[in-house]
């Protein structure tokens, strides 16, 4: 008998059942104060629960533990130390000290830094983050961290995830008590990340240098069918999907991550999962861990696991999306409405901070969803477009136009569905539809920021959210903070009705997809940051370096260190591609055509000698095609040659990234529309690699 899903749940996770049980009481009080008031841990505390995680580690077959650490890459890294520690007479016992537990020494120098650190600067640290429970993988205790440099300045995603938690905190606190919310000591963000992914045959991902060193397919026509059917979403999981996605939800189960759904998603070989959300740092810890594990577990179902956020041209690519709330220590969701919204005030304040905080920093929270690969599909009708805008339903914005307009909310009546069929049961429909096209939701108790790319650490766009959201209650709390009670009520509606005035033009119910939408949204004076080099200067403009300053979630030279960072990662990720696409389609895909050319001229002289009355219509017809697509080809090769050498040698870091986007990404799509129209004319098998109809259907 294997074990039950509860009995699974955890078992892999030193969490604080097994901290319960291991450690003894007033170590245990002491490391729950550190994790639940941020407070110091003391080295005698830290040395405890390093002997009592050792034992629990070994316990369940660890031999090595690690710092889990997750640096600017977007990716995690971990460094592995045996448990062993050699006594006299040539043997060993299991080792762990407080101090291997607190701290660790990676070298800095090896991950990118954007100049924090030169590679003469090696030291760095990894610093355990007691609020996200270690965890046992493969053999290895996983103890995660932060990630900082000799000198202090953060090298990693977490460190300013925690800044950011605390700043929204401390912020959310303040006002909380202002209103008269005195027994709220803190506030925590919670975040659940929906996960979209493709998976593909392991043998034919094999084949394909593009998906290999890009992630996305270059090259390929288009199949016969693709999406248009619109059979594959929530459609019936083929039976190698489905022990993936059990095996999938195991192994997670088992690691404490609540993997709760799972279905297709739109595109051929395109799934999601979406977890039960959780306190923020522990849910992208969870998230870059799924990811990881959805690789792996891929690998044994003979699949890959792509989570390039456009593998495929011409069908959907894959996003993430961010459900953000916050809930006070008391257990009260900031977001949830009520019966009565209008009457909810606190509701309705916190609802007017994150408004106006999504405003004012609408080119961060662009910033922060920006990259080569997801500029493939924001915009593109198929993700949110790349304007950042409010969803929030008739019935909020009825209740803020009320406000607005000084005029009464009648509380709209739940409606009983009328279905027509008599055998189905009654239900109430919801006061508010959905809104696929918006990237910023709000979905009846929390916001959905559905820009993300699937690849993404979703710490940015945390980082980006919980700061802003920290400014607009701070600038709240400077008029509330010295009303007396009886000016409360009226200090407060005053203070909303102006928020409202101030930004509602960021609120937007209808299709986002519009070329109506795209002048509407100019006219309001929205941002449209089109590619990631359009928006990346925004993160060193003034405005948005007070902001994370004056909150301590980065230093300046923080900021310029990511800015830099952002900027070289995007350059290298289009120079890979352009130099990936040249060596298939110069040893690859060009001498399949001329083996084409060659076999259909092979075929015309045998006809011809079989009777010299024959036309050989047909072959010079196809010779033909293919030899003026292939004589284009390689004009464009030529060009994108010239063009990718030129780039090498330059050197200012944003006009790179622009030439990049502007020239190089130009010409790749002219060599692909080329390279495409003759895929359609070349016989099956001669490509060495897989089309899209081989990867797409065949799962």
């Amino acid at each position: 008998m294997g074990m039950t899903v509860p009995e699974m749940y955890g078992s892999l996770v030193f969490n604080d059942k097994v901290m319960r049980d291991k450690l003894p009481k007033d170590i245990y009080k002491a490391l729950r104060k550190t994790i639940d008031t941020n407070t110091h841990l003391e080295i005698d505390v830290a040395n405890a629960v390093a002997i009592a995680m050792k034992e629990w580690a070994v316990e369940h077959g660890a031999t090595h533990f690690t710092h889990w650490f997750q640096p600017m890459t977007g990716f995690t890294a971990e460094k592995h130390d045996s448990f062993i520690s050699p006594v006299e007479g040539g043997e060993v016992i299991m080792e762990f000290s407080g101090k291997e537990l607190v701290k660790g020494e990676p070298d800095a120098s090896s991950f990118p830094s954007g100049g924090l650190r030169a590679t003469f600067e090696a030291r760095g640290y990894t610093a355990w983050d007691p609020t996200s429970p270690a965890f046992i993988k493969d053999g290895t205790l996983y103890i995660p961290t932060a990630f900082c440099s000799y000198s202090g300045e953060a090298l990693d995603k977490k460190t300013p995830l925690l800044r950011s938690m605390e700043a929204l905190s401390r912020e959310a606190t303040k006002i909380l008590h202002v209103l008269g919310n005195q027994e709220v000591s803190s506030v925590s963000t919670t975040v659940g990340p929906e996960q979209e992914y493709f998976l593909v045959e392991k043998e034919a991902f094999k084949k394909r240098r593009d998906l290999v060193f890009t992630g996305r397919t270059l090259l390929g026509a288009k199949p016969p069918k693709g999406q248009e059917m619109e059979d594959h979403y929530f459609g019936t999981l083929k039976p190698r999907v489905a022990a993936y996605m059990h095996e999938l939800d195991e192994e997670l189960w088992k690691l404490g991550i609540p993997a709760k759904t799972k279905h297709n998603e739109v595109a051929p070989c395109q799934h999601e999962l979406a977890p039960v959300f959780d306190t923020t740092n522990v849910a992208v810890d969870h998230n870059q861990l799924t990811m990881d594990v959805m690789r792996k577990v891929a690998d044994r179902h003979g699949f890959v696991c792509l989570l390039h956020e456009k593998p495929f041209e011409g069908i959907n690519g894959s996003g993430k999306h961010n459900n953000w709330s916050m809930t006070t220590d008391t257990g009260i969701n900031l977001l949830d409405p009520g019966k009565t919204p209008a009457e909810n005030i606190q509701f309705l304040v916190f609802l007017m901070a994150v408004i106006t905080a999504v405003d004012n920093y609408a080119d961060l929270m662009r910033l922060s969803v920006a990259s080569a690969g997801n500029d493939h599909r924001l915009g593109a009708n198929e993700a949110p477009p790349a304007i950042i805008s409010i969803f929030l339903g008739d019935e909020l914005t009825a209740v803020l136009d009320s406000i607005e307009n000084d005029t009464f909310f009648g509380d709209q009546q739940k409606v009983r569905m009328e279905t027509g069929a008599t055998v189905l049961p009654h239900f109430f429909k919801d006061t508010t539809d959905r809104n696929r096209t918006s990237p910023f939701a709000f979905t009846g108790n929390k916001f959905e920021f559905r820009s993300l790319g699937s690849s993404f650490s979703v710490s940015g766009p945390n980082v980006v959210l919980n700061t802003a959201v920290a400014e607009a209650l701070s600038e709240f709390y400077e008029t509330l903070k010295d009303v007396t009670p009886e000016k409360m009520v009226e200090t407060v509606h005053a203070l909303l009705k102006k928020a409202i005035k101030d930004h509602k033009r960021v609120i937007f119910n209808g299709n986002g997809y519009t070329d109506e939408w795209v002048a509407e949204a100019e006219k309001r004076g929205l941002y449209n940051y089109k590619s990631t080099p359009d928006v990346l200067p925004v993160f060193i403009q003034d405005k948005n370096v007070k902001l994370f300053t004056k909150h301590h979630i980065f230093t300046e030279s923080e900021i310029r260190s990511r800015y830099e960072i952002l900027i070289e990662n995007y350059s290298k990720t289009i120079h890979i591609e352009a130099k990936t696409m040249l060596d298939m389609v110069n040893h690859q895909f060009m001498p399949a055509v001329l083996k084409t050319m060659d076999e259909t001229l092979t075929v015309a002289a045998k006809k011809k000698t079989l009777d010299e009355g024959l036309s050989c219509k047909a072959e010079k017809a196809i010779i033909d095609r293919l030899s003026s697509k292939y004589d284009a080809l390689y004009d464009a090769v030529q060009i994108l040659e010239k063009d990718t050498a030129k780039a090498e040698s330059m050197s200012d870091g944003l006009e790179l990234a622009k030439y990049y986007q502007s020239t190089i990404l130009e010409d790749m799509s002219k060599v692909r529309e080329l390279a495409d129209a003759a895929e359609e004319l070349i016989p099956e098998g001669v490509l060495p690699y897989p089309g899209y109809a081989d990867i797409l259907f065949y799962v």
